[in-house]
């Protein structure tokens, strides 16, 4: 579904990904790890085109070159993104926030689909009410169903898991694996909760300095790359 080879992207003089390879196979949930500061976040900007890139492809859907189009034309290829901090509409209505993701269909549907609100019961039972009078794991679950209203192919989360309660990450867990196995859907998310994703990631990969120094099947991350790349 993904392919990134050779990327290579810089802050200033910082070089910050270097020559980073990866693959992200259809269908499956594919997890990037590693401790703060080692390349997480600017991998998923440069996938959804947030921050530009120095040299490297980003193949998607086998023939598509994303490093050529602009963020809009990347959601519109089915492409959803669920930043770091949510950021969601804090003034408008739960409807009215889910509603803001529609303008990148390509159907031009105009309406929420009933999908949203049979993995997020709540936002429909919270449908009238601000985003800002949410809980922290609510304005989550709001911010991944606004990405899902486009219904995307691939969908990309920033640490979904990061200063929420436990029981709403755990829900969060259920609808990705619901979106690999119900939906097929190819997700690619950043997370540094062990339990998680031992638990609904297929894949992982660790980055190191912008680098990619360990990579697998989720039964393939021992203690030992636990130790030596994860723990501080």
């Amino acid at each position: 579904m993904l392919q990134v080879d050779k990327l290579n992207q810089f802050y200033g003089e910082s070089h910050t990904l270097w020559d980073l390879t990866l693959d992200v196979p259809q269908g499956e949930c594919t997890c990037v790890m590693g401790r703060n500061g080692v390349g997480k976040t600017t991998l998923l900007k440069c996938v959804m085109g947030e921050v530009p890139v120095k040299s490297g492809s980003l193949r998607y859907d086998g023939d598509t070159e994303l490093t050529q189009k602009r963020i809009e034309d990347r959601s519109r290829l089915g492409i959803g993104y669920v930043p770091q901090g949510r950021q969601i509409f804090s003034l408008l209505t739960v409807e009215e926030n889910l509603c803001t993701g529609l303008a990148a269909r390509r159907d031009k549907q105009r309406t929420i689909p009933e999908r949203i609100y049979e993995l997020f019961p709540v936002l429909k039972e919270m449908r009238h009410r601000r985003g800002g009078d949410l809980s922290g794991g609510q304005q989550q679950q709001l911010a991944i169903g606004r990405a899902l209203v486009l219904e995307p192919r691939l969908l990309i989360l920033d640490e979904p898991g990061e200063g929420i309660q436990p029981n709403i990450v755990a829900e969060i867990g259920e609808v990705i694996r619901k979106l690999n196995r119900e939906d097929g859907m190819t997700v690619l998310l950043a997370e540094q909760k062990l339990p998680f994703v031992r638990k609904f990631a297929d894949r992982f990969v660790i980055l190191d300095r912008g680098r990619t120094v360990a990579k697998g099947g989720v039964d393939e991350l021992s203690d030992d790359l636990i130790k030596q790349h994860l723990t501080v």
